[in-house]
């Protein structure tokens, strides 16, 4: 879909000197936020994965993992520079905002993930690499580029790049892709729909304003928050499947069970919820809950970890 007419990237000095960005503006480029739920999820693979690993590569795997998730963040702010000058949430961005320029911006997510790709094929191994630099190519080119600006399914395929951090890991360690590593990546990918779309029910207007169709412009509120309610359960349902499938332990299970149950009631509140402005409320608790959700469901896996390590040890 095209973007409104209301967007127009004119060219300006910014757009052929070179910009007078400080190191943070460059920081902002790699989006930390998402790039710390990266390198949570990558780290919780790489311990949990059966096999050894030195930590100091281990921590290099962590490091060079993050740069490509930051690279791939840059891509897309090269790329999105236009509707992110309009989106509220977006138009302080380093490149909307002329703290750097779209030139630049490319050439850092470039070398960024040149480097980050062939560091960590030399450091662990090349399949771990492979699918880094897919990773990549997939949220850089076929989610920004494409999927993003044409369909409404643009989260859902396009989530599959968040998803990839822990099988990353887990492929670092092991050199194999395994049924473990895919459930991993299944639980943010199942994820990630209920997630984005709390996001995009209220900041619809923003998604109307620069044509890019999300789900709730597209289909409407009511069958976006039906659709979120299936994918909710389905999380809820792969969120046990690591204590089902013995790569953990009980309390892993009912730790995440209970947190599933929650994922689905904050998506079921969503669901009830009008669809004026001042009913947003439940939206906006499901995003947050959303985000305590993964980092809970990771973060019992790591517990569970140590949990079957000390066991183990006596």
């Amino acid at each position: 879909m095209a973007v409104t007419q209301n967007i127009e990237m004119k060219s300006s000095p910014s757009d052929v000197h070179l910009s007078e960005a400080v190191a943070g503006d460059y920081f902002e480029l790699l989006k930390p936020r998402v790039m710390s739920l990266v390198v949570f999820t990558a780290a919780v693979g790489l311990i949990v994965a059966p096999g050894y690993i030195h930590p100091f590569i281990g921590m290099v795997a962590i490091l060079c993992i993050a740069i490509g998730a930051g690279a791939s963040g840059a891509l897309n702010m090269w790329y999105d520079a236009d509707i992110d000058a309009v989106m509220t949430r977006t138009r302080k961005r380093p490149i909307p905002s002329g703290r750097i320029t779209k030139s630049e911006a490319l050439g850092f997510g470039i070398g960024l993930s040149v480097f980050s790709t062939i560091f960590l094929g030399l450091a662990t191994n090349w399949l771990a690499a492979g699918i880094l630099a897919f990773t990549i190519v997939f949220y850089a080119v076929i989610y920004t580029m494409w999927l993003k600006r044409s369909t409404p399914q643009n989260i859902v395929i396009g989530g599959a790049a968040g998803a990839f951090p822990p099988m990353i890991g887990w492929a670092a360690v092991t050199g194999t892709v395994t049924i473990e590593s895919i459930v991993l990546f299944a639980i943010i990918f199942l994820w990630t729909p209920p997630h984005f779309w709390a996001l995009a029910l209220f900041k619809e207007g923003d998604y109307e304003a620069v044509g890019v169709p999300m789900m709730p412009n597209v289909v409407g509120a009511r069958k976006t928050k039906i659709q979120m309610l299936v994918y909710a359960v389905l999380t809820a349902v792969v969120g046990v499947l690591p204590t089902a499938l013995g790569f953990a332990g009980l309390a892993y299970g009912v730790i995440s069970a209970a947190l599933g149950v929650g994922f689905v009631w904050y998506t079921f509140k969503t669901y009830q919820m009008r669809d004026d402005d001042d009913a947003m409320k439940p939206a906006k608790k499901l995003f947050g809950y959303s985000i305590i959700y993964l980092f809970a469901i990771f973060g019992m896996l790591l517990v569970d970890r140590g949990i079957m390590l000390v066991v183990g040890a006596l």
